[in-house]
Order: structure tokens, then sequence, then C-alpha cells
């Protein structure tokens, strides 16, 4: 997910998005424990999405303005 698709989403779209990411990190996780997961770097791209996601949501209440 590229960081210009996450700012045009609306505040409450961006909260729903982390929601179901953070859901699906666990849901991974629990495949990894098993042994079952086939796509390892899922996990990765993953929480790199929640990190972007949080970045922007911390950008906009501290009024920073990027593009």
């Amino acid at each position: 997910m590229k960081p210009s698709d996450i700012r045009r989403m609306s505040r409450e779209e961006r909260i729903r998005r982390l929601n179901e990411l953070r859901l699906e990190l666990i849901k991974l996780r629990l495949q990894a424990k098993l042994g079952t997961l086939t796509n390892t770097s899922r996990i990765r791209n993953i929480r790199r999405d929640i990190a972007r996601i949080l970045t922007i949501i911390r950008e906009e209440e501290l009024g920073i303005k990027r593009e």
C-alpha cells in the first residue's frame, strides 16, 4: 500500500484498514507458529503497512503536511 493511497483515505477508513491489518497479522503469526504459513513475506508487508498508516495518522495529529 502506497502512502499516497493511505493519505487519500478518510480517517475512519484508515482506522478500519488498520484494524483489518492487525487482525490479519495475528492470523498469519498463528499460521507461522503452526507451520502452515506459505508466504512468509506477507507478515513483513503487513507490518510495514501498519507502520505507514500509523505514521500518517500521527502526521495529521501533529499538523505535518506531506504530499
